[in-house]
């Protein structure tokens, strides 16, 4: 029986930091992330194409199930496909809000101060929206899909935050509409939808704390 050839390989590119430098490296790396905050006021400046390309690429080298690379990201810079994109969110938003959400999601939404009126995806410079590709004519059979995108956005968010933007993902239910709204094909299911540029002036957060490392992690 003929043995099956191993895949080919390359050597790896690996700088090894000793423990000192690697500690205030990734400390440097969780203080910069510990500012990051999801904003709905944006100002209207443009963002360079170039450092959203660059972020995109970011997040293109996430880890992905066998390499397939399951992701799609467009990035609508159109004032009247925003336009487009906005009317059709809130009217889902609305029927949200009004008729699909329980009484607990909303208290649990009271907080943070939202509702079915989203003027940030028109006001937003660009909006990024993520999509899964999932089997289709010209793509091939992926795994591990949600995994592997849901990775990859979290690499687009820190490369936007680190380049000195602000985002907010953004996830109206359900999405499909997103398909028509950025031409897309029925095998790519949208994820997330996230508006990307410069916080307005004077724009404010929510009053929100995150949890202590103690309640988030375990040693065993």
């Amino acid at each position: 029986m003929t043995q099956a050839a191993s895949p080919p390989t390359v050597p790896l590119k690996h700088s090894r930091l000793p423990s000192a430098d690697a500690v205030r490296a990734v400390w440097t790396f969780t203080h910069l992330m510990g500012t990051r905050r999801s904003v709905r006021d944006f100002s209207a400046d443009p963002v360079p194409d170039s450092v959203i390309e660059a972020a995109v690429s970011a997040a293109a080298s996430a880890p992905s199930g066998a390499n397939v690379q399951p992701w799609r990201f467009v990035v609508v810079t159109s004032p009247q496909r925003k336009r487009r994109l906005r009317l059709a969110a809130e009217a889902e938003e609305r029927e949200f809000y009004d008729r699909r959400a329980t009484e607990d999601w909303l208290e649990a939404l009271a907080p943070i101060g939202t509702d079915w009126q989203k003027p940030f995806l028109e006001t937003a410079p660009a909006v990024i929206v993520v999509f899964e590709v999932h089997q289709g004519p010209n793509s091939p059979k992926p795994y591990y899909v949600k995994e592997s995108v849901g990775i990859a956005v979290g690499l687009l968010i820190a490369a936007l935050h680190h380049a000195g933007l602000v985002t907010l993902p953004h996830t109206p239910s359900p999405m499909r509409f997103l398909n028509e709204v950025c031409d897309r094909p029925r095998e790519e299911r949208p994820y997330l939808v996230m508006p990307v540029g410069y916080p307005a002036s004077g724009a404010r957060v929510p009053d929100l704390d995150r949890k202590p490392l103690n309640d988030i992690m375990i040693r065993c």
